[in-house]
């Protein structure tokens, strides 16, 4: 099977590529405003959208234009990549999948890709890339690059520069290892898994929220694009930094060994930017209790469920499992015994207890439970094969059997994730 997968590296420009490397940020910055307005300004009469042919032609004649001639020092590829990205932008938000193309600013993910892979030569063996323009650059040869070069994207992030290499190379078809579980993402546990164990929440922002505000601070009392601004931003930035960096880390780690583990994966649907709106309302009719909302949103984007099932996505394909999204609704108070759902199953936020049948558990391992139950009720509305997930209906009966006493063999192929981060088990409480 082909798989594409992508190697990022940061660049170490000297001080005429890293200002070309700015320059060519700038024009695919300007190329993409320049058309972003014009297709605003077309729709307003309502004349019909251009297309990408079109605006390539427009991008010539910008190119040859007295007023716009400094284009012509940035290599023509990247512009036109920007005009596709454009025109995504575009397909993106008609589909629903995201809002109106904006406006890019400077300083805001400023980058440039390179699609041709003839134009690009890479040597591993001395950590530089070649790069039309740009001329050999180093690079922080941290892993080896696999497979067939696709295309380049080079980038800025808080002053530094690096270069994303996307390649293909063909693998074996992969084998699942592992049975199903269910997961269910939470705050004060980061992920519960259906087999009883979880992984404890990292906090990346909390625990750089006080010197992240004390560098905010700093910020405001300084006179705008002064020297001493500009270097107080450059700190802001950085913390910024640090702390996507330390959740995509852990999230990378968490991701990996549980794709690695388990043939699939049952997660719940869940709508992140729904759940992360601002309680605050309008002045006719103000929210409530927006603060205590404030926090709890803050808790939820800190945590990076998005991102952690996207990763879930990808990673399990590679490995030959599957993911399956189910509805989140009243997992958490259904009981997984006797299926009686109410809320009064949930007094607390931790403790499941059942009030019909009595049934006692760890509300997010019941949740957990749950979710992979519906999970394998998917699959076989769809009509297919359900035996990897005979792992997760064992322990589902399992536990269900504790409220009678009766004791059952566990099952085969069963066994506790081993994480080798924050974990533990979820017992009753």
């Amino acid at each position: 099977m082909q798989r594409l997968q992508a190697f990022k590296y940061e660049l170490k420009p000297n001080g005429q590529q890293e200002r070309q490397m700015r320059r060519f940020a700038g024009s695919c910055r300007f190329v993409f405003n320049q058309a972003l307005a014009l297709q605003q300004a077309r729709y307003e009469p309502g004349e019909k959208k251009l297309g990408y042919a079109g605006l390539c032609k427009l991008l010539t004649e910008w190119r040859n234009s007295a007023d716009t001639a400094w284009l012509a020092e940035a290599p023509v590829h990247p512009l036109q990549q920007t005009l596709q990205d454009l025109e995504r932008a575009y397909a993106n938000f008609f589909a629903q999948r995201a809002d109106f193309p904006r406006f890019k600013k400077k300083g805001q993910h400023d980058s440039f890709r390179y699609p041709d892979p003839k134009q690009l030569k890479l040597d591993q063996g001395n950590s530089r890339l070649f790069l039309p323009k740009l001329g050999w650059l180093r690079y922080r040869n941290s892993r080896e690059v696999l497979g067939t070069v696709k295309n380049a994207t080079v980038s800025q992030s808080c002053g530094k520069w690096y270069v994303s290499i996307q390649t293909e190379r063909e693998v074996e078809q992969p084998i699942p290892n592992g049975g199903a579980v269910g997961i269910d993402p939470g705050i004060a546990r980061f992920a519960t898994l259906s087999d009883g164990s979880f992984i404890g929440p990292l906090h990346s922002f909390k625990r750089h929220e006080a010197a992240l505000r004390k560098a905010q601070q700093a910020l405001s009392r300084k006179v705008k694009f002064s020297s001493n601004w500009k270097k107080a931003k450059a700190r802001v930035q950085r913390i910024h930094a640090r702390i996507g960096n330390a959740r995509r880390d852990y999230l990378h780690k968490c991701s990996t060994t549980i794709s690695q583990n388990h043939a699939m994966v049952c997660i719940e649907d869940l709508q992140v930017r729904n759940m992360s709106k601002s309680a605050a309302g309008t002045t006719e009719q103000p929210g409530q209790n927006v603060k205590a909302k404030a926090g709890l949103n803050k808790s939820i984007l800190d945590q990076g469920w998005f991102e952690f099932r996207r990763q879930l996505d990808y990673k399990l394909a590679w490995t030959g499992g599957q993911i399956i999204a189910v509805s989140p609704h009243h997992t958490s108070q259904d009981c997984p015994n006797c299926h009686h759902v109410t809320p009064d199953n949930r007094k607390t936020q931790a403790r499941f207890r059942c009030v019909a049948c009595g049934f006692e558990e760890h509300a997010d391992v019941v949740g957990a439970i749950n979710i992979l139950s519906r999970g394998m009720q998917k699959l076989r509305d769809e009509g297919q094969d359900t035996a990897d997930a005979s792992a997760g209906c064992d322990r589902t009966a399992r536990i269900a059997c504790k409220v009678s006493g009766a004791v059952m063999p566990p099952a085969a192929g069963t066994h506790r994730s081993n994480f080798g981060m924050a974990q533990g088990h979820a017992g009753a409480p």
